[in-house]
């Protein structure tokens, strides 16, 4: 469910803005897009864990909030962003 340290790097690096950058929106929507799609494949074969369903609505209202964020900051860079994850809009 959780992404390994290594993918996490290659995420880091892949969507950085800068050298060292580990807090932008691009990687932490990067990041949680990761984490989201992994919890989806999980639900595939445990339709009944209501649990980490919760936390797969937190993660998704999270990264909404950092879209709109970076939307509202520069509309190039969101628009970018969510056609290099794939993300629907």
């Amino acid at each position: 469910m959780s992404i390994t340290p290594e993918r996490k790097a290659e995420l880091i690096k892949e969507y950085a803005t800068s050298e060292g950058d580990t807090g932008s929106p691009e990687v932490q929507v990067a990041i949680l897009t990761e984490r989201i799609n992994n919890l989806t494949d999980h639900f595939k074969g445990h339709k009944k864990d209501n649990h980490s369903r919760r936390g797969l609505l937190k993660m998704v209202a999270t990264r909404r909030s950092l879209l709109d964020y970076t939307r509202s900051k520069s509309e190039e860079r969101y628009k970018t962003l969510i056609s290099r994850l794939g993300i629907r809009r």
